[in-house]
């Protein structure tokens, strides 16, 4: 586990790259989103530095998880005066902290300090052989961050043009988003718990949601993403071409790298692991195959 020395420099990172994503920001004069986009990538910028001084991509690891609510925070401030619907973007700002508490919490609990890197950022780099670094900073920051924000531009949209009353697709998108953050929790937890008495090698847990999904934690985080695009149908519907596609870019991610990729290590390491997938469905909770 992680000492508070480990601590330390990933918290003067956040500190910097905030700092200096709200300078950009506020400083360029750039029309919304565009601005917070820029500060988005300087901020990403800072923490890509961080690991390679570090030698540890793993930095970035929790931007994943700030920066949405702290976007949202930016604009509420900003468009304090555009008149959109209160009730709405306190279920959708408070729905994004949530998350984003909850999922840097757990991140935070068990991360396993400096020395420890995702296994996925080292293979990331090795594979791209003498481009690694255009690799670490494009494939493991900047790409990522793209990717986070367009997820979070229905949240702008609520704050920024949301002015309708509450209706059905709202209280959709609420169960949604909720479900999604409680399904996530659910995950981890059953997760951990089985981690901390698993005994022998080459096991993996087939209880609870991962007894019906390979990934339950992977399908709250994206049902998070679709959630928050709905609440953005639900407030700004003209401008669903910019509103579908981080839940889109979100879904081709897991379900086109990441679950593979991790699938495939499981075999590598799990022998029982290729039986399993025949009967447990690699992403949405359903009944097991027998």
């Amino acid at each position: 586990m992680a000492s508070k020395s480990d601590f330390a420099p990933i918290v003067v990172s956040y500190v910097i790259c905030t700092g200096l994503a709200l300078a950009v920001m506020l400083g360029l004069g750039l029309p919304q989103p565009y601005d917070a986009l820029a500060g988005d990538i300087a901020a990403t910028i800072v923490i890509f530095a961080f690991s390679r001084k570090y030698r540890n991509s793993s930095f970035y690891d929790a931007y994943w998880s700030v920066i949405p609510p702290l976007l949202a925070v930016y604009w509420c401030w900003l468009n304090a005066d555009a008149g959109a619907n209160p009730a709405r973007i306190a279920l959708v700002v408070g729905l994004v902290w949530l998350w984003g508490i909850r999922l840097t919490a757990n991140w935070a609990t068990f991360w396993g300090g400096l020395h420890h890197e995702d296994w996925r950022y080292p293979l990331v780099r090795q594979r791209a052989g003498k481009a690694e670094l255009l690799a670490d900073f494009f494939g493991i920051h900047l790409f990522p961050t793209f990717q986070v924000f367009l997820g979070c531009l229905p949240v702008y949209a609520v704050i920024r043009y949301g002015q309708g009353e509450l209706g059905w697709l709202d209280a959709l998108a609420f169960i949604v988003t909720l479900g999604a953050i409680t399904i996530e929790t659910v995950a981890d937890l059953q997760l951990h718990a089985y981690i901390a008495k698993k005994k022998k090698p080459g096991e993996f847990i087939t209880s609870g949601l991962w007894g019906w999904s390979r990934h339950p934690n992977y399908f709250g985080e994206l049902s998070f993403w679709w959630g928050l695009m709905l609440f953005g149908l639900a407030a700004a519907p003209q401008y669903w071409a910019w509103l579908i596609p981080g839940a889109l870019a979100m879904t081709a991610m897991f379900v086109f790298a990441s679950i593979p990729l991790m699938d495939q290590r499981s075999v590598e390491r799990r022998p029982a692991y290729a039986d399993h997938m025949k009967k447990v469905s690699a992403l949405v909770p359903l009944p097991p195959r027998r």
